[in-house]
């Protein structure tokens, strides 16, 4: 079929667009009130400075304590019969609730009833009790909390204080307990509280180790793309700047709300993420406006922020407005996580819309010193993408319907996609936490370590927990236990299965089904199945929220419904893929050798709703960036042809560059430490290089080229509604 057949004659019968001046270039009109901004900056840069300065030192004195400030748990969702059931049993039975330290003893060769096996035993008690975070200490007990054949036995140490503390108490008392242990007898803490512990201390170690990394990859991609280490620099002090401001705030919030420790290390992965993105845009088109059109830096300051500045702008307003539809998740830490990640965003943005301005004015020329000798300093149209977008124009066809095959292939697995909480396989082998789970399900049974906490009325305590026992998802359930108000009872109820089984989350559901009124289920698996539950009701809602405000400001920002919701379109699409990718990584396994994890047979819960807000709102930058090239074209030209190719030539070496700098940052997460971190590195990083590489500068410029001017049609009704937005200078 010949496409010029199939397509809008307008988008055919254009002329060929004659050689573009640069944008920018001859007589200067006045600026809007972004560029005003940036001329402000650059005209009163030490003011700009100081400003900055004390607003670094201001937070900067906090960031060092941040760490230490944030809370390790927050995985629950509140409101929820589990939460409920902790608080219950905090209150009523010595806090030994789910979030209590349980201290596993084991030996090969002694016996609850040897002298070096009672000697650790009162060891690890004195040990508890000496913390004022320990409420009660329970000792072993017979048929309970000490195996048959008598060589592990169970100190539990009840909960005095929130979840949060308790993983701190964790921290402080894992140390002291494990060294208790002797060549005869080991000690281990697990429980909730230890293994989120010894989880966090990974996590962090990790990502630690993976900036270590990323910072000199970073740099080397950015001087390769600038091709002058004063120009690399501009990203690193904004994300440097981003990341100092919103550590210190993030300390500040927590003397108001329990903030997740998660939540710093996703405010530095988009701290570094934006910051490079945004002064990349910037900084190709202050030295295009600079050297290609030889204005003087205020001016080009002005036309920059008038042009890139407004559409960075737009971007983090989209970012922002993504994360935020997780706040819709009732859950501390999925709210705590989102708030961090937006406190990096507002500080990088501000940054790029003042700090940026003002040294790029000060900086002049100089922007351009130590420069390698293929700078092209002027070069804001790429030659080589102005080719590719002729390219694409004439033929658009096979590599539109090649690109749309990729992606939907690598799509289809998310249809058989399954989630769960993470299992014990997110910690390391060698932490002590999962050394005391491993034995606990060794001696106990594979579910004693997700025992159930049923609370019940008194009155109904003994048929209940019959009930229970006969419950076929059950391997065990203890006597009641009356509570210190002698008004309920607690049944420990031992699951039949794995607290990593999906069969456990249908035998937690049947109980509260078909108990008596007034029981309550809850337990550490509990809370894990009400907070996949939260999340499984609320992706949809969040999913929905993030693509209706993101269409919503495309339109605002592009004026033109139809592209408006082909960005929006393309976007699900790039990130369908990406959890298709997922699914076959991190479900069946693949290349999981390679990755150096062991497979859970499923992606964590919070990977749909948390990634994929992560992800739209990174997909939102590059399709503002391509887009808002591409309007400015059209406003000036009206010409389809203009705008598809023109667009491609200013913006596609900055969305290869910044694509290329968050592909390697990503994967850099993905190389070390916990499982999570590695879901969360592979499934970001493929999606940016899928969404970079076929969908901005590949897909979207074929969809410009075959609607032609209906991509650009604004009705009259709604021309009359919005504001009038414009990326022309």
């Amino acid at each position: 079929m010949n496409p010029t057949t199939e397509t809008k004659p307008e988008a055919i019968e254009s002329p060929p667009a004659p050689p573009e001046p640069e944008l920018g270039a001859g007589p200067r009109g006045a600026v809007g009130p972004i560029g005003r901004l940036g001329r402000w900056a650059a005209n009163n840069a030490r003011l700009v400075f100081i400003a900055w300065a004390v607003l670094a030192v201001g937070l900067g004195i906090f960031a060092p304590k941040v760490e230490h400030a944030l809370s390790g748990a927050g995985w629950q969702a509140n409101g929820s019969e589990s939460v409920e059931v902790r608080d219950l049993v905090q209150q009523e039975f010595g806090g030994l609730n789910s979030t209590g330290l349980m201290v596993v003893i084991h030996s090969p060769d002694e016996t609850v009833d040897s002298p070096a096996f009672k000697q650790t035993i009162a060891a690890v008690s004195g040990e508890l009790k000496s913390d004022d975070r320990i409420s009660t200490v329970a000792p072993p007990a017979e048929g309970a909390t000490i195996s048959r054949d008598g060589h592990t036995a169970i100190v539990m140490g009840g909960a005095a204080a929130d979840s949060n503390e308790m993983v701190r108490a964790a921290d402080d008392l894992k140390d002291p307990l494990t060294e208790l242990g002797t060549d005869q007898v080991q000690v281990a803490v697990t429980g909730a509280s230890g293994m989120w512990s010894d989880f966090n201390e990974a996590n962090r170690e990790a990502m630690m180790k993976s900036e270590m990394i990323s910072w000199p990859v970073t740099l080397a991609i950015l001087v390769l793309a600038f091709g002058s280490l004063v120009a690399a620099g501009l990203p690193l002090l904004l994300t440097i700047l981003g990341l100092v401001a919103s550590a210190g705030s993030l300390y500040l919030l927590t003397e108001l709300t329990p903030i997740s420790i998660w939540a710093m290390n996703f405010a530095l992965m988009f701290a570094l993420a934006l910051g490079i993105d945004y002064a990349l845009f910037i900084v190709y088109r202050f030295r295009g406006a600079l050297f290609g059109a030889h204005e003087n830096p205020s001016d080009a300051v002005a036309e920059t922020m008038d042009t890139a500045g407004k559409a960075v702008l737009f971007s983090g307003v989209t970012v922002l407005i993504s994360l935020s539809a997780v706040m819709l998740v009732n859950s501390p830490a999925f709210r705590s996580m989102a708030l961090g990640i937006m406190l990096s965003v507002i500080f990088v943005l501000a940054a790029t819309l003042t700090l940026l301005p003002a040294v790029l004015g000060r900086l002049g020329r100089r922007v351009d010193k130590l420069s390698l000798p293929w700078v092209h300093s002027g070069e804001h149209r790429s030659p080589r993408f102005a080719a590719w977008g002729e390219w694409l124009w004439r033929h658009p066809w096979a590599p539109g319907i090649a690109t749309v095959a990729v992606l939907g292939a690598l799509a289809l697995p998310v249809l058989s996609l399954d989630t769960g909480m993470p299992s014990i396989k997110v910690v390391p082998e060698n932490d002590t936490s999962r050394q005391g789970y491993e034995l606990v399900q060794q001696e106990f049974g594979p579910g004693a370590p997700g025992a159930l906490q049923i609370v019940v009325p008194a009155a109904d305590a003994d048929a209940v927990a019959a009930q229970v026992g006969a419950d076929p998802g059950i391997a065990q359930a203890t006597p009641p236990q009356p509570g210190a108000s002698g008004d309920v009872a607690l049944i420990q109820a031992v699951p039949a299965v794995d607290p990593s089984s999906s069969e456990l989350g249908a035998t937690i559901d049947r109980l509260r089904a078909d108990l008596p009124a007034g029981t309550l289920v809850g337990g550490a698996v509990a809370e894990n199945h009400d907070l996949e539950s939260e999340l499984a009701a609320k992706t949809p809602l969040v999913i929905g929220v993030v693509l209706g405000l993101g269409f919503l400001l495309l339109l605002v920002a592009l004026q033109a419904p139809l592209i408006a919701a082909l960005g929006v379109i393309t976007n699900l699409l790039a990130t369908g893929a990406a959890f298709g990718v997922a699914q076959l990584i991190f479900q069946e396994g693949h290349a999981s050798g390679l990755l150096g994890f062991e497979p859970q047979g499923f992606l964590d819960a919070w990977g749909p709703v948390f990634f994929f807000a992560m992800i739209f709102a990174i997909s939102m930058d590059y399709t503002v960036f391509l887009l808002s090239s591409a309007k400015e074209h059209w406003d000036r030209s009206h010409d389809p042809r203009e705008a598809m190719v023109g667009g491609l030539a200013h913006s596609g070496r900055v969305i290869f560059a910044a694509g290329a700098v968050m592909v390697a940052v990503f994967f850099t997460f993905a190389l070390s430490g916990p499982l999570p971190p590695k879901e969360m590195g592979i499934i970001l990083g493929i999606a940016v290089l899928l969404d970079a590489l076929l969908v901005r500068l590949l897909l979207v410029p074929v969809l410009l080229r075959l609607t032609g001017r209906a991509a650009w049609w604004l009705p009259r009704w709604l021309d009359r509604i919005l504001p009038d937005v414009r990326f022309g200078h």
